[in-house]
């Protein structure tokens, strides 16, 4: 019998101990294995599927992940909602660590990374004006004050193609532009879930101001690394509490995105 999921969950891998009764099922994908095997658990009531972003040893750098994989078998397994938390820099001073943004638009800056499900058979082009889940941006936002972090409603992602951080002048010239956070990992995730017309939302944890905004010596991976690492049980417990509170029948527009839309081969 094939386990099913309907939430799905991408972070890091210590978001292993967020599921109940977990189980570890393999699944192959027409892109490839995900990044991981993918663990099947509870949260309450809810069915929930998490797959390593990096895998379980960080073995993926940002532009080496198999995001298609990743998107495409948690659908297979019935995931329709997905939440994906993730640490990112901050472009703005007022966005200390510690900081909870729950973005709502996303600039791409990366370079050759594969971000399309829709390469053959006829152009497919699927709207993407707002990038993540209103429902799911509502719901994580409100979660994440009554827990008492300091929480920002909207904001900026811009995604670069890593894995080096930004220069100084690059990272000024990003502030400058308005945009609120940065990352590696947020694009192509979000426009593959809107291309398979689930729901995308992004939980950005700052763990540090980027280069052009701080004074220091600029951002280093273990300082990233060690505040995620610090903070990862009061997000798991964030991330828990969203999930259990998703509804199920998504009254967002996330599911009907391709609807009118003739695709070249048949959705999982």
């Amino acid at each position: 019998m094939v386990m099913r999921a309907d939430i799905g969950v991408i972070g890091g891998s210590g978001f292993y101990s967020l599921l109940d009764d977990a189980e570890q099922v393999e699944v192959t994908t027409p892109y490839g294995p995900p990044s991981d095997t993918i663990t099947i658990g509870r949260i309450g009531s809810r069915s929930v599927a998490f797959v390593p972003r990096h895998g379980r040893d960080h073995r993926f750098p940002p532009h080496r992940i198999p995001y298609r994989a990743n998107l495409w078998a948690l659908r297979s397994l019935g995931v329709r909602q997905v939440l994906a938390p993730s640490a990112v820099g901050s472009l703005r001073v007022e966005y200390g660590p510690g900081t909870l943004v729950v973005p709502d638009q996303l600039v791409d800056r990366t370079s050759g990374r594969v971000q399309t499900y829709y390469d053959e058979g006829g152009a497919v082009h699927v709207p993407f004006a707002d990038p993540y889940c209103p429902t799911g941006r509502a719901l994580a936002y409100a979660e994440a004050e009554a827990q008492g972090w300091d929480a920002v409603d909207g904001g900026t992602l811009v995604v670069i193609e890593g894995p080096r951080f930004s220069s100084r002048a690059e990272s000024r010239w990003f502030s400058s532009n308005g945009w609120s956070i940065i990352g590696m990992t947020g694009f192509p995730e979000a426009v593959l879930a809107r291309e398979l017309a689930l729901c995308y939302t992004t939980l950005a944890l700052v763990t540090d101001h980027d280069a052009g905004v701080e004074t220091g010596e600029g951002v280093t991976q273990e300082e990233v690394f060690a505040f995620f690492a610090a903070n990862s049980e009061r997000m798991r417990t964030l991330v828990g509490t969203v999930a259990a509170s998703l509804p199920t029948d998504r009254p967002c527009p996330c599911g009907t995105a391709l609807d009118g839309i003739n695709l070249p081969f048949e959705l999982p």
